[in-house]
């Protein structure tokens, strides 16, 4: 079976992701940021075995490269990257244009896009590198966002940071294709979460015609899905999983 590295997996996405390809017979690397008891809880309740934690700031090149490094050892080979970590929505992390200090705009921007998108990009760099080393097929499946096609207005920096990673992942796509690596996104809708529990309500749910949020589980699914040897072919693609919420052309 595969080693797979799941970014972010503490709770919520990641947590599900990991315990998914955990159910399936795969070894995971959990990894966490500041998230260190959530992230035990998630590894002990993975089944089976060779399963090992990794902690790290993702913002940081040099903890994104001992992440990878420490996967690729800990599992005997990182054959699926899923880039779940990711500096999210939250009333902390709010900066619409008309009401937030410019140094506050900077600081949340550097941040956003060092998690989201640089950190996605550096672990991806070596993870690749390891499989092209092996001669290995691997996959990377990126969790993006609707909000990269919606928009983000109190967010922006979310926002364009999914857009940034839907945009990453074809282009590895198309660079890794020859050393049989496939890249693939998916592009979430409002997915009930730990996290945002508190925020769910009817014009939320109202949002999708299903009446209803997402949930881990589904998207789970579709990693899964898309880290199979069946879904090479679905290399490049942008996945939306919002229930019809938002309809792109």
């Amino acid at each position: 079976m595969s080693g797979v590295l799941v970014t972010g997996a503490s709770r919520g996405i990641g947590r599900a992701v990991a315990l998914a390809f955990a159910a399936r017979g795969h070894r995971i690397a959990v990894h966490y940021g500041h998230r260190a008891a959530d992230a035990e809880e998630t590894l002990a309740a993975l089944p089976g075995d060779g399963h090992v934690l990794v902690g790290g700031d993702l913002a940081d090149p040099e903890a994104a490269q001992r992440i990878a490094d420490a996967a690729e050892a800990g599992l005997g080979g990182v054959d699926i990257l899923v880039n779940n970590a990711a500096v999210a929505t939250s009333a902390e992390t709010a900066h619409p244009v008309a009401s937030v200090s410019y140094v506050d705009w900077q600081r949340i921007w550097r941040r956003t896009l060092d998690v989201n998108l640089v950190g996605a990009a550096n672990v991806s760099y070596c993870v690749a590198r390891h499989l092209i080393e092996r001669g290995a097929p691997g996959r990377i499946v990126n969790i993006g966002s609707r909000g990269a096609f919606r928009g983000e207005p109190d967010h922006p920096a979310y926002g364009a940071s999914k857009a940034a990673l839907h945009a990453l992942g074809q282009s590895l796509a198309v660079s890794l294709a020859p050393h049989g690596i496939a890249v693939t996104s998916v592009a979430p809708g409002f997915t009930a979460t730990e996290r945002v529990a508190d925020r769910i309500d009817d014009a939320l749910r109202a949002q999708s015609p299903f009446g209803r949020v997402g949930t881990p589980e589904e998207v789970a699914a579709a990693v899964v899905y898309l880290a199979s040897a069946e879904a090479a072919w679905a290399s490049g693609t942008i996945l939306d999983l919002n229930g019809a919420s938002h309809l792109r052309m």
